[in-house]
């Protein structure tokens, strides 16, 4: 029986198919690049503003699955919000789909809590996924690209190969949180940014390039959430 509460539906791209599903656990993981010594500078540059650093390489934060939207009007509380566009891994029963997401955050929260700013804002996700099968072993990760965009300007673009494949980033949340439930989002990480600076826009748009011309992408508008 799904749970009505939290389902999320999405197209699955090619097929004609309408998916709903529950997922068990929402997870983000944050700090996923392969290169440890950006990976510390990154962190570096956020003591620096303020933001702690993470008890572990790469991190795994464990929100509340009714964050998952795919509306394409969001609400938040704080002034000083953001996304990032991230690849979704998606597993519902023995199935695993790919996505296209934005870990929107809190930028004021993060200063002092990480795991509070994410929770603090929805986590859009395009409403049309892609399958990858029973397994990720065909999954063709380094030929994948994502950019983001804010109020129509640039602002991150880059190849996932800089990434921790998700196959890897399975075993290391397994040990940080848990054994893999039998339906699950994961946020497999970002890009840093093109200017280097959170920018704390209106309108967002997030895709993910695939092999052969194909993309998803997914368009959103933050409001305010009235007193």
């Amino acid at each position: 029986m799904i749970d009505r509460s939290t389902a999320v539906t999405v197209d699955v791209a090619d097929t004609g198919e309408r998916l709903t599903f529950a997922p068990d656990k929402l997870i983000v993981a944050g700090y996923t690049a392969h290169d440890l010594a950006a990976v510390e500078a990154h962190i570096a540059e956020l003591a620096a503003i303020g933001v702690p650093r993470p008890a572990s390489v790469p991190s795994f934060y464990d929100l509340d699955v009714a964050l998952l939207t795919t509306d394409p009007v969001v609400e938040v509380d704080g002034a000083s919000t953001s996304g990032e566009v991230e690849p979704v891994l998606i597993r519902a029963g023995d199935r695993y789909f790919l996505g296209v997401g934005s870990d929107h955050t809190d930028r004021e929260l993060e200063r002092t809590d990480v795991a509070e700013s994410k929770a603090a804002c929805p986590k859009p996700i395009a409403s049309t996924v892609v399958e990858l099968g029973p397994g990720l072993s065909a999954l063709d990760w380094d030929a994948l690209d994502v950019s983001c965009s804010v109020d129509g300007a640039p602002y991150q673009r880059g190849g996932v190969s800089a990434l921790r494949h998700p196959a890897e980033l399975l075993d290391r949340m397994t040990d940080a949180v848990g054994s893999v439930w039998p339906s699950f989002v994961l946020f497999c990480g970002t890009l840093p940014l093109l200017s280097g600076t959170f920018v704390h826009g209106s309108h967002w748009q997030v895709r993910l390039e695939l092999p052969g011309g194909r993309d998803l992408t997914h368009a959103y508008e933050i409001k305010q959430r009235s007193l």
